[in-house]
């Protein structure tokens, strides 16, 4: 498989591979140890499942019944995005004889919709609202397994751990709180055969993206009241918003606040001329007459000297993407990056702000593999000539167009380089 995470590649026979994967089982659950065929993804599951104690003939438990299943329903966060969810996935699931499933993070089933035949069946096995299906209850499975790894992935057929569900393929994409990171609980798609096909595995991790950004809207990260809020990203003059009114600053003013924002305890002068200047020639009253014009653009009392420092806190979009990434909402971090820090600004704290912004995003797209993450930014203008974006794109998204351009950028890096600084073009993205 060149892919570890789609079940079966197109062209791939199905009944041999089920087969395959039957025997394969049978090896594990007899020996404890894992035949090559089997991917890694599954052989790691697999190994998990025993290691927490699941038969490979075990059932479901239902947990949740009746009234408590409904009020845990309502108070979940995935409650809010359950319209989405039948938006987007209803149709395909009646259609195609197929289940809509959705779980919490610890892998219980809080929703179970879609085709009637599909799902008296699926009921067979415990398959139903308010069952545990938890990789540590039910071994492999697409939900359980998405939630556990916190990866979108694919089980088909006899990749799953307990017998009864081997008839089953299912394609599940875990969804996280766009403000913490946290998952949440996962999306998923569960019927025959069909299912393995590698669209739908994009499908889910779509779904999967949507239902974040439609959280991120309903529930938008607010500062506090009457905190100013700066946005530098993808502009050359800042904005602030202070007291209702918007100010649009000088380049100048805006590296000035962004550094000031980011060093609540203050900076001296010294620090803030080498933070600013390229130029070591340029003087302290230079800086100074540049400090009481800021003085008076934000007004009285809002701007300290000994050492320079904002009296109140200051919100920016550059805050904003940096805690999200940390919580690893990649998704809802990438939703907030506008471009580059103030991309004109040559202050040297500011472009390697920039370019550790930047750089942690990027780094953090190519590490999600999200096709649709990684086409947003090899297709903004900071990211077209990122050779190391398109080679990411390519391997999950390996379409004629993407290939075209990749091979166009890896030829213009190995041709000769016969003017300065033709080479650092790989590192476009972070300038």
């Amino acid at each position: 498989m060149t892919d570890q995470w789609v079940a079966l590649e197109p062209g791939t026979d199905p009944v041999e591979r089920t087969r395959i994967l039957r025997r394969a089982h049978e090896t594990f659950t007899e020996a404890g140890t894992v035949p090559r065929p089997v991917r890694s993804v599954v052989a790691e599951s697999w190994r998990r499942s025993a290691r927490a104690g699941v038969g490979p003939d075990g059932t479901a438990t239902v947990e949740l019944l009746d009234g408590d299943l409904g009020s845990y329903r309502a108070e979940h966060p995935l409650a809010r995005v359950m319209p989405l969810f039948r938006e987007l996935m209803g149709t395909f699931a009646a259609d195609g004889e197929h289940l809509l499933a959705v779980c919490d993070a610890h892998g219980r089933l809080l929703w179970v919709e879609g085709h009637p035949t599909t799902r008296r069946q699926a009921g067979r096995m415990n398959f139903v609202p308010g069952a545990r299906w938890a990789e540590t209850a039910m071994g492999t499975n697409a939900p359980g397994t998405a939630v556990a790894v916190d990866r979108p992935v694919q089980v088909f057929a006899a990749e799953h751990f307990i017998r009864r569900v081997q008839p089953w393929t299912c394609a599940a994409a875990p969804v996280h709180d766009p403000r913490t990171g946290r998952v949440l609980g996962a999306v998923d798609i569960t019927g025959g055969d069909g299912l393995a096909h590698p669209h739908s595995l994009g499908f889910v991790q779509a779904v999967a993206r949507a239902a974040e950004s439609h959280l991120a809207l309903l529930t938008p990260e607010r500062p506090a009241p009457d905190t100013p809020e700066l946005t530098v990203l993808g502009r050359d003059e800042a904005q602030l918003l202070s007291g209702g009114r918007k100010v649009r600053l000088s380049r100048r003013h805006s590296e000035i606040l962004v550094l000031l924002a980011r060093h609540p305890e203050g900076l001296t002068g010294d620090e803030l001329l080498c933070a600013l200047y390229e130029d070591e020639s340029v003087t302290p009253v230079t800086l100074r007459a540049e400090l009481a014009r800021l003085r008076r653009v934000l007004g009285p009392g809002v701007l300290e000297s000994r050492p320079y420092r904002l009296t109140v806190p200051v919100e920016s979009d550059v805050a904003v993407v940096e805690r999200r990434l940390e919580a690893g909402a990649v998704t809802a971090a990438a939703t907030a990056y506008a471009g580059p820090l103030l991309p004109g600004s040559q202050a040297p704290a500011v472009v390697r702000l920039r370019r550790r912004l930047a750089d942690g995003l990027r780094t953090a797209l190519i590490a999600r593999r999200d096709p649709d993450l990684l086409a947003d930014w090899a297709h903004a203008p900071w990211g077209e000539d990122d050779l190391d974006v398109w080679r990411a794109l390519a391997a999950v998204r390996p379409t004629a167009t993407v290939q075209a351009r990749l091979a166009s950028l890896e030829g213009e890096l190995a041709a000769p380089v016969d003017w300065p600084g033709a080479a650092g073009r790989r590192g476009a993205a972070s300038a």
